[in-house]
């Protein structure tokens, strides 16, 4: 478990590819980025360029930037693209020691998408984690509260989120990653599914992740792919 250093050179904490956050800030000052590509598939074929920026002023607290750079949906042969929604998260990290740590993340999600591509409205989120490393395994737990911008007649607009997930350190370079996330609000049936996924760190400032998720309800996406890399654009301060 890496914890925040305002040291030059200190390596990242990637958050991707999985839902669940780490409770760790990256190191003080380094401004960390995050891209993917994601194809996800089920009744429509969805197509998205996910990011991320990461910069910590502590090592309590710091600021996330995260969204979606281009988003491709088809749906019966017709196609909309364009930008995604966009997130902006404070997060607070309460680390405990070497191998625990806590942390909370107050969100807000901007409709940038609009509402073909979005919800066209504005979400609000409280996420909870616990973050622990034990022997050759690092585990994340989230459980969060997100009030929706919008939702449908009969349904409520409070959804909770539930993720466990479970790295283990194949070597200094290689880990896989095996994830169960869900969500559910009352008036609608609840959603699940599981990841699995490879990480390889060249070094410890350069981070590549693959890998797959699988639908577990009759609600969530069938199958998706992803594949991304996580790296520092500089030293801030």
């Amino acid at each position: 478990m890496h914890t925040a250093s305002a040291a030059e050179g200190e390596p990242i904490s990637p958050y991707r590819p999985s839902v669940s956050n780490s409770a760790q800030l990256p190191a003080v000052g380094q401004l960390e980025l995050e891209l993917g590509m994601l194809t996800a598939s089920s009744d429509s074929r969805r197509q998205s360029l996910p990011y991320l920026m990461k910069l910590a002023w502590s090592e309590q607290w710091g600021v996330l930037l995260g969204g979606e750079a281009r988003v491709r949906n088809t749906q019966a042969g017709v196609v909309e693209q364009g930008v995604g929604d966009t997130s902006l998260v404070l997060k607070r990290a309460f680390i405990l020691d070497q191998e625990t740590a806590y942390g909370l993340e107050l969100s807000v999600k901007l409709p940038t998408a609009g509402s073909v591509l979005g919800s066209g409205k504005r979400d609000i989120g409280l996420n909870s984690i616990y973050s622990k490393d034990i022997g050759e395994w690092h585990v994340d737990h989230n459980l969060n509260l997100t009030q929706l911008g919008t939702c449908e007649e009969g349904s409520s607009c409070w959804q909770s989120g539930l993720s466990s997930a479970w790295t283990y350190n194949l070597s200094d370079k290689a880990e896989i990653i095996g994830e169960w996330s869900g969500t559910q609000r009352r008036g609608t049936k609840p959603q699940s599914q599981i990841l699995l996924a490879f990480t390889y760190s060249p070094t410890p400032r350069l981070c590549f992740d693959i890998g797959v998720t699988k639908g577990m309800s009759q609600n969530a996406n069938n199958w998706t792919w992803f594949a991304g890399v996580v790296m520092p654009l500089g030293k801030l301060f």
